[in-house]
């Protein structure tokens, strides 16, 4: 089973979110990146290797980036 790490800029961007769109992240979108990890498109050229996956909440759009790492078990948010 891989486990999840969070790069610290995250908590600072997730506390400027609005608490429920928080909570929709948290328990919808980033449990389906765990399971599903090639859900989310490679960036190119300086992100390559970096995963992002995009969803929209209401009329707000939103981006995950992350890197899956085999070796560790590990994803990585970014």
């Amino acid at each position: 089973m891989y486990r999840d790490e969070y790069h610290p800029q995250i908590k600072k961007d997730l506390k400027k979110l609005d608490p429920e769109i928080r909570d929709i992240i948290k328990t919808k979108y980033v449990p389906n990146i765990l399971s599903t990890p090639e859900i989310g498109e490679y960036l190119v050229g300086d992100l390559k290797g970096i995963r992002s996956y995009h969803f929209k909440i209401g009329n707000q759009e939103f981006r995950i980036a992350y890197i899956v790492d085999d070796d560790l078990k590990q994803y990585t948010f970014l």
